[in-house]
């Protein structure tokens, strides 16, 4: 039986139009040396489309990653949708996720994923002086006025997107400078990304955030969300916690206690188990070649997965071990020499969080509960007979039953 899984998908492999010089996934350009350009032909996505979109799944999440996907262009991804409906059942969600830099956004690449309600993610690092250290062209010239150009077109197809923010060197000082920028511009969904980096002897490269830096950025960047912003802005992170603490739910990997969540497949449709492992050793297998069922229940999927609760002594008595399960398995594994009972390089910075907020954290939950339950008190009709029963669907919207929701 597959269990549900979603698709991270790198349909140009790691090609790219810039030249981010702390891009992790850059170096996997010479991955695939029998080709210089890496494109997914359509057998290959068709057959990744059909075979996923037959097994059984709540929602069918594709998620567009790179490199830079957008080098596909847009016929492309007018296929992608083709597919989608063509293999897709009554009734089936499907959901779609493009991470880019948007420089190769044109206003009918933006119209088309407004039509399809695809989720686009921007990477955008603050403001120009902050951007443009490192994300770059390979002429060496800032990206930031391209960025801010196709934010503009999706803005204008009134296409959803939020704003990736790689938190490295060059803006870990300026947690302020940088969230008064992204809401000062209109752009309210934030997602933060530590930047930790190691070089091929497993030496953090300079360009990435110690553990104390990534934790005086969260904190920071908590505070003024907190003061003023609990209503308005979406901080991805900010979400999980709190969806963690109202619903018991794990929606980040992180946060999970096993590493088997998502499929990456690679332009050629080799299958791997996280895109911060796409490795000859972790190759699962090929979707034109094996069922997913059969790279689910793959040795070296689930032996992957199970190393994410095999975590440092240290953990075992840690106080945030509910919530942080260890940390990544990259800020262990790639630093740790390959060991996952090492300590997580950013564990004192999670510490130091999660210290600093987890009381204000309980209030805003307790208050996400006293809107739920004012809501559906409000959305009961009345007379005789209108209250929901114990184990109806509660009324909220939540999900649970109303015993274990609103009624309670």
């Amino acid at each position: 039986m597959v269990r549900p899984f979603s698709l991270l998908v790198k349909p140009a492999s790691a090609d790219c139009n810039l030249r981010c010089e702390y891009c992790f996934y850059l170096g996997h350009c010479g991955f695939y040396p029998e080709t210089r350009r890496h494109r997914m032909t359509d057998e290959v996505l068709a057959t990744m489309v059909r075979t996923y979109m037959a097994t059984p799944q709540p929602t069918y999440q594709f998620g567009w990653q790179g490199g830079e996907p957008t080098l596909m262009g847009l016929d492309f991804f007018r296929r992608v949708v083709g597919c989608q409906q063509q293999f897709g059942r009554d009734g089936a969600g499907v959901a779609n996720g493009l991470q880019t830099n948007a420089t190769l956004i044109t206003p009918e690449f933006a119209a088309h994923l407004a039509e399809y309600h695809f989720l686009t993610g921007v990477s955008l690092d603050g403001p120009r002086y902050l951007h443009d250290k490192y994300r770059l062209t390979p002429a060496g010239k800032g990206s930031h006025e391209e960025v801010r150009r196709g934010i503009r077109r999706l803005q204008e197809a009134n296409a959803e997107f939020n704003i990736l923010i790689l938190v490295s060197e060059a803006n870990v000082r300026d947690p302020a400078v940088v969230y008064h920028y992204l809401c000062d511009n209109g752009f309210l969904f934030h997602q933060y990304i530590p930047c930790v980096e190691p070089d091929e002897n497993r030496r953090i490269l300079p360009f990435s955030i110690a553990a104390e830096e990534w934790g005086e950025f969260l904190c920071r960047v908590f505070d003024l969300w907190y003061a003023a912003d609990t209503r308005r802005v979406s901080i991805r992170l900010f979400d999980s916690v709190l969806a963690l603490l109202v619903d018991n739910v794990r929606n980040i990997c992180p946060f999970g206690s096993n590493c088997c969540q998502y499929f990456v497949v690679e332009y050629n449709g080799d299958v791997f188990p996280c895109d911060f492992f796409v490795e000859k050793r972790l190759r699962i297998g090929n979707v034109t070649e094996d069922s997913w069922e059969t790279m689910q229940q793959s040795p070296i999927y689930t032996s992957f997965g199970q190393q994410k609760s095999v975590w440092h002594e240290r953990c075992d008595t840690c106080p945030w071990l509910w919530i942080c399960q260890g940390d990544c398995l990259k800020h262990r594994l790639c630093t740790g020499g390959g060991d996952p009972r090492h300590l997580s390089g950013l564990c004192n910075g999670w510490r130091m969080f999660y210290e600093h907020t987890m009381p204000r954290f309980r209030e805003l939950a307790e208050v996400v509960r006293q809107d739920r339950r004012r809501f559906a008190a409000e959305s009961i009709p009345r007379g005789p007979g209108s209250v929901p029963g114990r184990n109806d669907p509660c009324p909220c919207g939540s999900g649970r039953k109303y015993k274990r929701c609103c009624g309670r």
